[in-house]
């Protein structure tokens, strides 16, 4: 018996460009794809300026309460508790796909475990997102930009009425775009569509994802301007004898990076077992003990970019770089199991310079004569703990390559990352975004 049309299109997405593909179908994917990547920059562009805002708004706020004592402490703590309890409420009335990064949905819905999110999660996760990390949660920009930018492709593609197939490829798309956006990475954004959603290479989605990555990220340059993220100083290639200490610095990463999901996880278990207070209060408490922190180190909240900068930058002392490390470890954890919006990219970047920074200042008082920069190790440290993390390491290597406008340690990031993702291997650890959707496809079967 001949296969129909639709069981042919049922098998599309697991193709690459086959002999069938008309010419006409592909190239209007690819201008509907460019179209998604318009949505998805600009979306995520106004996300990075409402958060910068939003940071500015929580400085000010901290600012002016240092000076009314206790009456000052008790408006940021209720501040912060308020703003996390308002997030997490918006997710839990409107939208719950919206909950923490929103990768492991897109990922579960490309493989048609999960159906697609209502368009109301764009409007959550970007309200939530602002009040969430504008709060001073320790999460990323990525994750709301990611999910926004899924959501352009799946409305773009029941628009122009694609079929499923298309649609698949143009939330892939979106995607993609988002995180482009997010970090002025257009290289990265397109790698990590095939490297870590769909998980190979497809010519259709590669093509739709280079399309709306490039849309997205001229509209979102335009917007914000044409800058890398982060600046860091004049960096020397490594030496062949240093090069031993970068696959030595994947090794830790990779050990750290099994330590940081294998926290997060159980963070969220903890923190779900609690069921005798709603998702919404359980925030709240969790705002509030954010509150607590910005009170006395406003600069170890947040985001973290001011972080990474400072770190990469070689700013801070090796007594303050370590306590800030292990703050900014479990506050990553914590945050996380608000079930606010909020990605894990940019806290695993504060955590990458941090490590990296420590272990190439160690590295230099050890072996004086390399003439070693704990500033490359930094930049090599983020890399390598994004990777050691999410298990994406050309993602990471592009990624960090593109923040930083910097092509030195690319070498070394090589070796480091070979490393990192060689250990959580071998420990059996999972990749985050794989172990946060089967976590989420749980709690979706016990619904």
């Amino acid at each position: 018996m001949e296969p129909t049309k639709n069981a042919l299109e049922s098998r599309e997405p697991h193709l690459g460009l086959g002999k069938a593909e008309r010419p006409t179908r592909l190239l209007t994917l690819a201008l509907i794809a460019l179209v998604v990547g318009v949505a998805a920059g600009g979306a995520g562009a106004a996300l990075r300026l409402a958060l910068e805002h939003a940071d500015r708004l929580r400085d000010a706020l901290i600012a002016w309460a240092h000076g009314e004592a206790l009456a000052g402490f008790l408006i940021v703590l209720i501040t912060c508790a308020a703003a996390t309890m308002i997030a997490a409420w918006l997710v839990r009335r409107f939208s719950p796909q919206a909950a923490g990064s929103g990768i492991p949905h897109v990922e579960a819905v490309l493989r048609e475990e999960l159906p697609p999110a209502p368009y109301g999660l764009s409007a959550v996760k970007f309200i939530g997102g602002i009040l969430a990390i504008g709060a001073g949660l320790a999460l990323g920009r990525e994750g709301p930009s990611v999910q926004i930018g899924a959501s352009c492709g799946m409305f773009a593609g029941r628009l122009f009425r694609r079929t499923w197939p298309d649609c698949r490829v143009l939330l892939a798309a979106g995607a993609g775009a988002g995180l482009a956006a997010a970090f002025n990475a257009p290289i990265a954004g397109a790698v990590f569509v095939l490297e870590e959603l769909v998980k190979r290479f497809e010519h259709r989605v590669a093509i739709a994802a280079l399309a709306a990555s490039a849309t997205g990220i001229a509209l979102a340059r335009a917007l914000l301007g044409d800058t890398s993220d982060f600046h860091v100083g004049l960096l020397h290639f490594a030496t062949a004898t240093a090069q031993p200490l970068y696959f030595v610095l994947g090794c830790m990463s990779g050990m750290l990076a099994v330590a940081y999901n294998r926290t997060l996880l159980a963070t969220i278990t903890a923190a779900e077992r609690v069921d005798k207070l709603p998702v919404h209060l359980r925030a709240g408490l969790i705002g509030a003990v954010v509150g607590v922190l910005a009170w006395f180190a406003p600069a170890l909240v947040g985001g973290g970019d001011a972080i990474t900068q400072r770190t990469l930058l070689g700013a801070g002392t090796l007594t303050f770089v370590p306590m800030a490390f292990l703050l900014r470890f479990g506050l990553g954890a914590i945050s996380y199991a608000a079930a606010t919006p909020g990605g894990l990219f940019a806290p695993l970047l504060v955590l990458g310079a941090q490590s990296g920074l420590l272990f190439g200042a160690a590295c230099r008082l050890s072996f004086p004569n390399l003439n070693l920069q704990p500033e490359g190790f930094a930049v090599v440290g983020m890399a390598a703990m994004f990777t050691g993390v999410v298990r994406a390491p050309v993602t990471g290597i592009i990624l960090v390559a593109e923040i930083t406008d910097s092509v030195t340690m690319l070498l070394p990031m090589l070796g480091a990352c070979f490393t990192a993702m060689l250990v959580p291997t071998l420990m059996r650890d999972e990749p985050i975004y794989e172990a946060l959707r089967k976590h989420l496809l749980r709690g979706n079967r016990v619904r």
